[in-house]
């Protein structure tokens, strides 16, 4: 049992083909941000793959993790290579739609 009032953030890689999904549980702040982009820098930086990344089990995420988010989208859009992120959860899609990022987010699925 976790005795931290924060959830653990976790990162799961999943390759399929030219495809790599990213899947994003716990809490995604500050404090787990380097970590975050350790595991993220080698995937952003492979043109020859889509990159998509999950969020359906991520409970909260900070300015922090917004703006590594917003780093890895500009890198992509730059390599001219395929980002998406998928699965947003209501309380996250509503804190893009406050931040005026939603609209670079578009998701192909939102979960409810």
């Amino acid at each position: 049992m976790n005795t931290n009032k924060n959830e653990k953030f976790n990162v799961m890689t999943e390759k399929s083909g030219n495809s790599c999904t990213v899947y994003l549980s716990g809490e995604l702040d500050l404090s787990v941000a380097p970590d975050f982009r350790l595991v993220m820098e080698p995937l952003v930086s492979d043109a020859g793959i889509d990159l998509i990344i999950n969020m359906k089990d991520l409970k909260y995420i900070d300015s922090t993790g917004i703006g590594i988010l917003l780093s890895i989208l500009k890198a992509r859009h730059g390599m001219q290579a395929r980002f998406q992120v998928e699965q947003i959860p209501a309380q996250i899609q509503k804190l893009f739609d406050m931040t005026g990022i939603a609209k670079f987010f578009a998701p192909t699925e939102n979960s409810q």
